[in-house]
């Protein structure tokens, strides 16, 4: 009994805390076999055995079905059966000894308490009818009283010892991100769109971002869970077009040990990580739809099934999704769950495309301007009068992105071929690599000039008006260039063929009609 009671100052794993207890138990009781059962949900499972064949604990006991176990469970004291009882013993043969098929004869058990909540039962059995005849019940209530004991160290210890695993999970996944950005622009289009996500922000509602390649839906996702009441807590990322179709159930909902190949530990899932916090699925319309009800059923009911296991795990997570899909054409194409929409598209919103936001392209170029100026080391960086009217020309089908890489190159470039000396580089159109006509420009504009200047129009332009027109004439004069070729058009455009078709049908330009008039 001193041994039991040393034990719970030291820092043993649970089976091997368990198994020590019964060894104890069994040597100093007259009995054949102990076990340690735990209940869930109306279920008895062996966590640890002594003198029971080594299957048991592979077994599992259902409480309805074992009316021994079941009053054993009702009671707070032990309970003893007669040898002769007539209720089916859950043990028969399982007890290890020289014959192949050993019947329980004297059977007890008591039930266990942790924290007041039924948490178990231990059992103990022995081949002689008559083995507890003489047994000391009040030395047997010590023992229980001692394990149930264990029972709350060893819990406690791998409570803590999950919680600093998850931390430490969660630190590895955050330490992926590349940091919370606030949303930039001026433009009527985002000054909109901030205004709605600020609204829906400090809910629980489940937000669908929905737009185009590029515009910055991870941006939106970290801007709900900054100002939610859940900004504290991780938010988690989940790309869904990156994962194997194989892996996206246990990236999600994790694993246990053995559940596939390869899986050689027990490991959380995304959602258990973001428990209390926020959940990003990223790329949701290509999410395959056998995993699609599985999804659904984990956001209607707040609970996950690990991969291999039979038990569920709560979590309390908000989900944000994002799609660059069309999701109610692939619900009627049959890509997509109709139910598992609606359930995501609590709040829908959508990230306008750049060439819809005027001249925050401006904005935003400064900003990733002074970005790499910082990763360079260089000094101050201005673009020319010559590349503001080509970023503002330009369509941006791979939108903040494209943006983003395309100042990055040309900062690389720049850096290259200029040495710094701590004067002001000026970063022209050529640097750029974007489609410019230099014919569109007069010789007084040749010169670098502040973005912030103005360019003067002979008539009242809106910047839409202004840039379809630049873009109308361009196009006009590169396919007369080209022999009305439309590939050869857009290759030297630099823009992809089907967005260049797109682009001639919404600046109504009729390339047979160009053709007749050359």
């Amino acid at each position: 009994m001193i041994s039991v009671v040393s034990d719970l100052s030291r820092h043993i794993p649970p089976r091997k805390r368990y198994q020590q207890l019964l060894e104890r138990i069994q040597h100093h009781f007259p009995c054949d076999a102990v076990a340690l059962l735990r209940l869930r949900d109306s279920v008895l499972y062996p966590l640890a055995t002594s003198g029971l064949s080594d299957d048991t604990l592979g077994r599992t006991f259902r409480v309805e079905d074992h009316p021994r176990l079941s009053r054993i469970l009702l009671s707070r004291d032990p309970v003893r059966f007669p040898s002769d009882s007539a209720l089916p013993d859950p043990y028969d043969g399982l007890v290890n000894g020289p014959e192949t098929a050993l019947h329980v004869h004297d059977c007890m058990g008591v039930a266990l308490f942790v924290d007041e909540q039924p948490w178990g039962l231990l059992t103990l059995d022995a081949l002689n009818p008559k083995a507890f005849n003489q047994l000391d019940l009040e030395s047997l209530r010590v023992f229980v009283r001692l394990a149930e004991a264990s029972i709350r160290v060893a819990e406690l210890i791998q409570s803590l010892e999950h919680q600093v695993k998850k931390e430490h999970e969660v630190a590895r996944v955050l330490s992926q991100d590349s940091g919370y950005s606030e949303i930039m622009g001026e433009s009527s289009a985002i000054q909109a769109l901030v205004k709605e996500l600020d609204l829906v922000a400090a809910s629980d509602l489940s937000v669908l971002v929905s737009g185009e390649t590029g515009v910055g839906k991870e941006l939106v996702a970290r801007h709900l869970h900054a100002g939610s009441a859940r900004a504290d807590a991780p938010l988690v990322y989940v790309n869904c077009a990156a994962l194997p179709e194989n892996l996206i159930e246990s990236e999600l909902f994790g694993h246990t040990r053995g559940a596939f190949s390869g899986a050689t530990g027990a490991r959380k899932g995304k959602f258990e990580l973001a428990d209390g916090g926020t959940l990003f699925l990223d790329e949701i319309g290509e999410l395959p739809l056998a995993m699609q009800p599985k999804l659904l059923r984990a956001l209607q009911t707040g609970e996950v099934q690990r991969l291999g296991s039979d038990h569920y795990h709560c979590a309390d997570v908000r989900v944000i999704a994002a799609t660059n899909r069309n999701l109610k054409e692939e619900i009627l194409a049959g890509r997509f769950r109709a139910d598992l929409y609606h359930r995501l598209s609590v709040y829908p919103v959508t990230v306008p495309p750049l060439r819809e936001r005027g001249r925050d392209v401006l904005l935003l170029a400064g900003h990733f301007l002074e970005l790499n100026r910082r990763k360079l080391g260089l000094g101050s960086l201005r673009l020319s009068k010559h590349a503001c009217r080509a970023l503002t020309g330009y369509d941006w089908p791979g939108n903040v992105r494209e943006l983003e890489h395309l100042i990055s190159r040309a900062v690389l470039r720049l850096s290259a071929t200029r040495k710094p000396s701590g004067r002001v580089l000026t970063l022209d159109a050529a640097l750029l690599e974007l489609p410019v006509d230099p014919t569109h420009f007069s010789a007084s504009e040749s010169a670098p000039f502040q973005c912030n200047e103005h360019p003067q129009f002979t008539e009242t332009l809106s910047l839409r008006e202004a840039t379809d027109r630049f873009q109308a004439d361009m196009i006009v004069q590169s396919l007369r260039m080209h022999a009305f070729n439309r590939t050869a058009t857009a290759r030297a455009l630099g823009v992809d063929p089907g967005n260049f078709n797109r682009l001639l049908k919404r600046l109504e330009i009729n390339v047979e009609e160009l053709k007749l008039n050359a």
